[in-house]
C-alpha cells in the first residue's frame, strides 16, 4: 500500500513543493479515514485477543506492551542496518541531503523514492498491527498519534533515527509520570509544553545538525 500511495499521491508531486505533498497525504488520511468509517462504522472495535501480564513486584506489565516494545526495538535496529550497511540504504540518505544531484552519481532516483515510500508504508502498517493488540480501534484512531509522531520527529532531528528515539523515550516517561502524578491528560499537556520549551531551545533537534 506504501508503493500503491506513491505511484498515486507522491510520483506526481514529486517536482512540486514540499508542502503541495504534504496537502496529498493529508488529503489521503481523511479520504482513508471517511472510507473506514462508511464500511465499518464508528463503533469501536477490539480484536477480543486477552494477553496475560508480567508480574515484577507490584509492578504490572501487560505481555501485549512488552511484544509491542520488543517489535518496535527490533524493527527500528534492522532498519538502522538497511540504511547503514546497503547500497539502497546510503542511496536513500544520500538523496535526502541532495536530491538534484544524485541522478548524476547514478542512483535511480525514481526506484529509491519507491522503496523508500514501500518501507514507510510497511513500517506504519507495523505499527497499526502493534497498537490493536493495546487499543480499541475506530477510523479516527490514527489522528490520536499524530501530534505525538511529529514531535518525536522534529524533537529528535528529523532523519535521526537514534534522535527519534530518544525523543520518544522522553515523551513517554513525561506522560507516564504525569498520568501516574495527576491525570493521563495533565502527562500530555507536560509533553506537548516540554517540545515547546525545546524548540526554543534546540529548534534542529536533539541530535539534529544546525542548518
Amino acid at each position: 500500500m506504501g508503493a500503491l500511495l506513491h505511484f498515486l499521491v507522491i510520483e506526481p508531486l514529486l517536482s512540486s513543493p514540499p508542502i503541495n505533498q504534504l496537502l496529498a497525504t493529508g488529503g489521503v488520511l481523511f479520504f482513508l479515514q471517511s472510507f473506514a468509517t462508511v464500511v465499518f462504522g464508528i463503533e469501536f472495535k477490539n480484536l477480543g485477543v486477552a494477553m496475560p501480564s508480567l508480574l515484577i513486584g507490584e509492578i504490572s506489565l501487560p505481555w501485549s506492551r512488552i511484544a509491542a516494545a520488543l517489535t518496535a526495538l527490533i524493527a527500528m535496529f534492522l532498519l538502522w542496518l538497511f540504511l547503514k550497511k546497503t547500497y539502497i540504504g546510503t542511496a536513500i540518505r544520500a538523496i535526502s541531503q541532495d536530491r538534484a544531484i544524485m541522478p548524476l552519481m547514478g542512483v535511480d532516483a525514481s526506484r529509491i523514492y519507491l522503496t523508500t515510500s514501500a518501507i514507510g508504508g510497511g513500517l506504519a502498517g507495523l505499527g497499526a498491527c502493534l497498537l490493536v493488540l493495546q487499543y480499541d480501534v475506530h477510523p479516527a484512531i490514527g489522528l490520536s498519534f499524530g501530534p505525538l509522531t511529529f514531535m518525536v520527529c522534529v524533537l529528535g532531528g528529523l532523519g535521526n533515527m537514534l534522535g527519534g528515539f530518544i525523543a520518544a523515550f522522553i515523551f513517554a516517561q513525561l506522560i507516564n509520570v504525569g498520568g501516574y502524578i495527576w491525570a493521563t491528560e495533565w502527562g500530555y499537556v507536560m509533553a506537548f509544553g516540554f517540545f515547546i520549551i525545546m524548540m526554543f531551545v534546540r529548534p534542529q533537534g536533539i541530535l539534529g545538525a544546525k542548518s
